[in-house]
């Protein structure tokens, strides 16, 4: 996969600072096609998120992806909550980060564009609110990992 709009994930792979570096961690192509055809109708992601999943889909040391092993069971449990607390949303939607003992998490929306808006979520109140763009959010924690603190 051509990487075009991660590029600072791509030239930063691993974390600063630490003995054993924490490398990011990708998952092939047929897995995110599996990911799209069952949380995106099929379509496309958007280019940043394919490239996110790509490169760090598996282990990513600037997000937080829970104890769950697949991409796919952290999609589900993700809806599960949602589900349990009477919430649902009208867009197709993935989960990018966990935030708070997996009470919060942030997302994209499926169709906005190829650079998607981060969203957070929180359970406590059910309030969602944007950030920044995907790029912007990868970046600015990478940032923070080279400048010794803690992306979390």
């Amino acid at each position: 996969m051509n990487i075009e709009i991660l590029t600072y994930l791509a030239e930063n792979p691993i974390k600063y600072g630490v003995n054993d570096n924490y490398p990011i961690e990708g998952i092939p192509i047929s897995e995110i096609e599996a990911l799209e055809v069952k949380y995106n109708d099929g379509k496309q992601f958007p280019k940043a998120l394919r490239e996110l999943l790509f490169l760090a889909g598996d282990f990513c040391y600037v997000l937080e992806y829970g104890a769950y092993d697949t991409q796919d069971e952290l999609q589900q449990s993700q809806r599960d909550w949602l589900v349990e607390f009477g919430r649902t949303f009208n867009r197709n939607f993935y989960v990018v980060d966990l935030i708070s003992d997996y009470e919060n998490f942030c997302f994209v929306y499926t169709d906005d564009g190829d650079n998607p808006m981060i969203y957070h979520f929180s359970y406590d109140n059910g309030e969602i609110y944007s950030l920044v763009s995907l790029k912007e959010y990868m970046n600015t924690k990478i940032d923070l990992v080279k400048q010794g603190f803690n992306p979390f």
